[in-house]
C-alpha cells in the first residue's frame, strides 16, 4: 500500500526529533566534559566524564565525595545490595557506579573485583586533589592511571601498555638488587704480641692478691682462736664455781 502524505510527515517529523536529540546529546557531553575537566580533571582522567559525574551527583557534592573513603567510592551506588548482603549475611557487592568506568571494563570478569578495588583506591586520592588541592592540572590522575593500568597488565600477564599521556609520565626504574649486608672480616684481625713488661705488671696485681688472701687467712685463724679460748674460760669458770659448792 501507498504511503499518504500525512504519513510522510509523520515520518519526518519523528527522523527531526532523532537528528535534534542527537545533537542535544552532544552538546550534553561537551558541557559535561568542559565542566568536568574544570572541576574534576584528576577524577575525570581516572573514571571518565560520565562515571566522575555519577559519583559527584550521588554523593552530593564533590566536597561530600572526598570525605568518603576508597572502601565506599567503591561500592558507591550498590548500597541496596549491600545492605541486603549485610541482612542476608551473604557476599557484599565488590562495585557500584565505578563498574562503568573504563578500566574496569577492560578487565576480565575474575580480574573486576581487584581493579574496581584498585581503581577506587586511586580515584579516592584523585577525588581529594580536586576538592582541596590547589592546583588545577591533572597529572595526580596520569600518575595514578598509569599505576593502575600496572596492575591490570600484571593480574592478566600481560606486557605493560600504556594510554595516551601516561606513556609520557610513566618512568619505568630499572631493578637493581641490594648489596649483601657487610659481615666482619676475622681474618683481617692482627694480633700484637705481649712485651716483657705487660707480663710484669700482670704479676704485680697476682702477687699483692696472694698476700692479701694469706692475710685474710690468718685474720680469720686468729679469730677463731680468740672464740675457742673464750669458750674454754668460760668452761673453766662454770666448773670451778660447781665444785664450790
Amino acid at each position: 500500500s501507498d504511503i499518504s502524505e500525512q504519513d510522510i510527515e509523520n515520518i519526518c517529523y519523528l527522523c527531526e526529533q532523532v537528528v535534534s536529540i542527537g545533537e542535544y546529546r552532544a552538546q550534553l557531553y561537551d558541557y559535561l566534559r568542559n565542566r568536568m575537566n574544570a572541576i574534576a580533571p584528576n577524577l575525570t582522567v581516572m573514571v571518565g566524564e560520565l562515571v566522575g559525574a555519577r559519583l559527584i551527583s550521588h554523593a552530593g557534592s564533590l566536597l561530600n565525595l572526598a570525605k568518603h573513603p576508597a572502601s565506599t567510592v567503591q561500592i558507591l551506588g550498590a548500597e541496596k545490595a549491600l545492605f541486603r548482603a549485610l541482612k542476608a549475611k551473604s557476599d557484599t557487592p565488590k562495585y557500584g557506579l565505578i563498574y562503568h568506568a573504563s578500566l574496569v571494563g577492560q578487565s576480565a570478569p575474575k580480574h573486576k573485583g581487584k581493579i574496581s578495588r584498585v581503581l577506587a583506591a586511586k580515584a579516592a586520592l584523585s577525588i581529594r586533589v580536586d576538592a582541596l588541592g590547589e592546583k588545577d592540572d591533572n597529572s595526580v590522575g596520569f600518575a595514578n592511571r598509569v599505576k593502575v593500568e600496572q596492575r591490570l597488565a600484571q593480574l592478566e600477564g600481560k606486557p605493560i601498555k600504556l594510554s595516551g599521556q601516561s606513556k609520557s609520565l610513566a618512568k619505568a626504574e630499572k631493578y637493581e638488587p641490594k648489596p649483601a649486608a657487610a659481615t666482619y672480616n676475622t681474618a683481617s684481625d692482627s694480633t700484637l704480641k705481649r712485651t716483657a713488661s705487660d707480663k710484669d705488671e700482670d704479676e704485680v696485681p697476682k702477687s699483692k692478691k696472694s698476700k692479701k688472701s694469706k692475710e685474710d687467712k690468718k685474720s680469720k685463724k686468729s679469730k677463731k682462736e680468740v672464740k675457742t679460748e673464750i669458750k674454754k674460760e668460760d668452761g673453766d669458770a662454770k666448773k670451778s664455781k660447781k665444785s664450790k659448792k
